[in-house]
């Protein structure tokens, strides 16, 4: 009778959207941390949500990457190279916004207890650094929470597997599979390491910690909009030779909307199908350039992941040149093509984007918690620009043949 209540309890507890979890403990650690700052035993919350995403990042991050990379099959028209270019420019041009956005308007977050170790002095030692740690020892490198180690090894080891097996390959995808849902797990249980994240920033910050993370989802969600409606325009314009805000407010309004819900590029898959047939566009065409650009066109991640790196080395006093800023968007852009496809999912690559200027794995960890706290916003954002880029570029690649062959363009 007990196990069927407790069943009933956990599954209640799973059915309830993960934004209200949240946001109730978000609100609960505020009120704690407001009424009785004494109780810091609360805050070993914080500490073990934090210590799971630590543990389990590296991992993600290499099976992630060895999986995609050795499942990736060749296009299979002329079309398909076009996609992959303007995914990838796309994503490259989302970084550099976000470069530009923080160099204008330069972010601190608070990080208890942060502690920068030995920053790169310039561009030749940031990349003398990065040459160094993507050839570290493999095991020592998940071990030890190198990203750029578990970052090359994982990329060289997927393309040598793209020649194994279909079993081998399958079994990858099990994996990942595998380590994503554990993922899943661990960010069902964000509630609560978010109320013992928020109460300590409340018991030793108090309220305006809140006007510091609205700053940030100001800048964030200010990126993220300029990509939308002026990178992306600037980029279909110029493919196209024709106003593009047409076909941009179209995609945001049905693509967009659904996304920023759903929280999931994967769930809204569907629905970008649905759209690309409306537009008219060759069902052999996105049906593969669809499922693609939902692991690799990824502009919103790379915004956040650029963000809230430069937050991080702003807090530390890390000076960033802004040719070591570029190598960061170069560097987000591969990270970003291997965010996982659950909701927080880019947030666990910010530690590998850190490891650039040598911020320690648990400074990083502290930055994706509260990357989760403003995620309640962030990740709806980031997952409408990124869910309706794909059909945004899928169609402008497919209307540049089309404007080739002298054909009427639907918009």
């Amino acid at each position: 009778m007990e196990t069927s209540g407790l069943k009933k309890v956990v599954e209640k507890w799973n059915n309830t959207s993960l934004i209200l979890r949240i946001l109730g403990g978000m609100i609960i650690g505020a009120v704690l941390g407001l009424t009785v700052p004494q109780a810091t035993g609360i805050v070993i919350l914080g500490d073990l949500f934090v210590g799971a995403l630590k543990a389990i990042a590296p991992v993600l991050v290499c099976i992630l990457v060895m999986s995609s990379l050795a499942q990736t099959k060749e296009g299979h028209n002329g079309n398909m190279k076009t996609v992959i270019i303007l995914y990838m420019l796309s994503t490259v041009l989302g970084a550099v916004v976000a470069v530009l956005g923080s160099f204008l308007f330069p972010l601190t977050i608070t990080l208890p207890g942060a502690a920068a170790d030995a920053a790169p002095s310039s561009v030749v030692e940031v990349l003398k650094n990065l040459l160094l740690k993507l050839v570290s020892n493999p095991v020592d490198a998940v071990a030890n929470a190198n990203y750029l180690g578990v970052l090359g090894w994982s990329a060289i080891l997927g393309v040598a597997l793209k020649k194994s097996k279909d079993s081998t390959k399958q079994m990858l995808s099990d994996m990942a599979d595998a380590v994503s849902m554990v993922v899943r797990w661990i960010i069902s249980l964000a509630p609560f390491g978010i109320l013992g994240l928020v109460f300590n920033s409340i018991s030793t910050s108090g309220l305006n910690i809140f006007t510091e993370y609205g700053k940030l989802i100001l800048l964030l969600v200010g990126c993220m909009l300029f990509q939308e409606f002026v990178t992306n325009g600037i980029i279909v314009g110029l493919c196209l030779r024709r106003n593009p805000y047409p076909l941009i407010s179209r995609c945001a309004r049905e693509s967009g909307l659904t996304a920023f819900f759903t929280r999931s590029s994967a769930a809204n898959i569907p629905v970008n199908m649905e759209l690309c047939k409306k537009l008219g566009l060759n069902k052999d065409n996105y049906s593969v350039s669809i499922p693609l650009g939902s692991t690799i066109n990824m502009d919103g991640a790379a915004i956040t992941i650029t963000v809230m790196t430069l937050a991080a080395a702003n807090t530390l006093g890390i000076s960033v040149s802004f040719p070591t800023a570029l190598i960061l968007s170069l560097l987000a852009t591969v990270s970003a093509c291997g965010a996982s496809g659950i909701a927080g999912g880019s947030l666990l690559l910010i530690p590998l984007a850190c490891s650039l200027f040598g911020i320690s794995n648990d400074i990083a960890m502290q930055v994706v918690a509260v990357g989760l706290i403003i995620g309640v916003i962030q990740d709806s954002c980031e997952t409408a620009l990124n869910s309706s880029s794909d059909v945004l570029l899928t169609a402008t690649a497919e209307f540049i043949q089309w404007r080739k062959e002298g054909k009427e363009l639907p918009f």
